[in-house]
């Protein structure tokens, strides 16, 4: 389920990002999408390839990895994201949620450590 407002577009230097053609309230589900989950053997091979940056650790033990499909691989990264993601390992989906409201024409964003508010550089950041 992805909501019909959402859309794809490039995002200034970050490349492709998520935006929304309407307001959307605050703690709002909007997309929930399956993921293709993986061996930490596939992931050290992944590792090596373009899609190390759109995988996601998976499983309570994170020896997993997982690809999401949908939108959420295109997500964008901000420590003070405006919307929070939640794995859902025995259904194998990934669940986006808004935290706060969000305005027409802004990009969504998740923190890519988990938390929406996690300020801890990210592995493409300067330490």
């Amino acid at each position: 389920m992805i909501k019909p407002y959402l859309y794809i577009k490039n995002a200034d230097t970050k490349g492709r990002g998520v935006f929304t053609w309407q307001n959307i309230k605050a703690n709002e589900v909007i997309e929930e999408s399956p993921v293709i989950v993986m061996s930490g053997d596939d992931r050290l091979l992944l590792d090596k390839t373009l899609l190390h940056d759109y995988i996601f650790e998976w499983d309570i033990k994170k020896d997993k990895c997982c690809v999401a499909l949908g939108y959420i691989s295109v997500y964008n990264h901000s420590n003070k994201s405006n919307c929070e993601y939640f794995m859902d390992f025995d259904n194998a989906t990934i669940q986006v949620k808004t935290i706060h409201p969000v305005r027409e024409g802004e990009e969504l964003t998740i923190n890519y450590n988990g938390r929406w508010n996690d300020d801890k550089n990210v592995w493409f950041e300067a330490s």
